[in-house]
């Protein structure tokens, strides 16, 4: 009786992160603010629904990045070129997902590369990982030239991006231009893994921020004048006040700051001013849950 071998998965050596190396936003810089990019037909027309652009919401909020702006545009050279140049000169952290694929409609590197007067130029080493991956893909190893052509085009990148291989089982890099803008695919799963991973190559902020939720079934309108008041109350401190409905469900309020006892503090005032009740992250259903 013969026993087959499966193969060992395939790995490749992560990008080290330098430990004192160059901050790619200048000496002492730390990422403040960010924004998002989402490229896609498809995201527009309602065929696929984006989920990149919460998650990276998120993500942003839980390492003290104020996420500035999100849009969406087409697979369209000049709205790329445009929106790359405008949120790299406004923002410290730019993210783009969508449009790397091998497809004619995938235009996201050669859209970025003319943006910052860069040529497109094959790197070689996402070309080697590419290969690799392609030897175990029975579909893929007996490609005509056009098709390889075609897949080789994901790794056809702006002549000057930092490229940053962020998982040891992931070929796909990410391509930083600029010590901002950083792409990334459009795939949930493979844009999720890959922002995880670049987190340690990121000139992230010190502070992360604190958030306190309150709930309460009084209507929005009935305290609507206490929040104004506690709004402008508690501006000088940089503390955020929310208020956010739930269809016949009541209102959460939200108090977003860096100083955690001081939150805490008001959050307990919060709590008898609008007949409330602490509570933690909502469910599916966006209902409050007791904690």
């Amino acid at each position: 009786m013969s026993t087959s071998t499966e193969a060992p998965p395939l790995t490749f050596p992560k990008t080290p992160v330098p430990p004192n190396g160059p901050n790619p936003l200048g000496e002492g810089k730390k990422i403040k603010t960010a924004a998002a990019l989402v490229i896609g037909d498809e995201i527009l027309n309602g065929k696929t629904k984006d989920t990149n652009s919460n998650f990276f919401a998120k993500y942003c909020f839980e390492l003290g990045i104020e996420l500035k702006r999100i849009e969406v545009i087409a697979d369209d050279e000049d709205e790329i070129v445009e929106a790359a140049r405008r949120m790299v000169k406004n923002y410290d952290f730019v993210i783009t997902t969508g449009g790397i694929g091998p497809t004619h409609d995938d235009i996201t590197y050669a859209s970025i590369a003319k943006a910052f007067n860069q040529p497109l130029k094959y790197d070689e080493e996402t070309l080697k990982r590419l290969t690799a991956h392609a030897s175990r893909r029975p579909d893929i190893q007996n490609q005509t030239p056009e098709q390889k052509v075609a897949r080789e085009r994901m790794a056809l990148f702006p002549e000057n991006a930092e490229v940053i291989f962020v998982g040891e089982d992931i070929w796909v890099p990410v391509c930083r231009l600029e010590g901002k803008l950083c792409i990334f695919p459009g795939i949930p799963s493979l844009f999720q893994r890959l922002l995880a991973g670049l987190t340690p190559y990121l000139p992230l902020p010190d502070t992360r921020p604190f958030r306190y939720l309150i709930h309460t079934s009084l209507p929005e309108s009935s305290i609507a004048p206490y929040l104004t008041t506690l709004h402008e109350r508690l501006k000088p401190e940089k503390i955020r006040v929310g208020s956010y409905p739930l269809l016949r469900l009541g209102v959460t309020v939200s108090l977003i700051g860096e100083d955690e006892a001081r939150i805490r503090e008001i959050g307990e005032e919060v709590v008898r001013e609008v007949q409330g009740k602490v509570v933690d992250q909502t469910d599916a259903t966006g209902t409050p849950k007791p904690v």
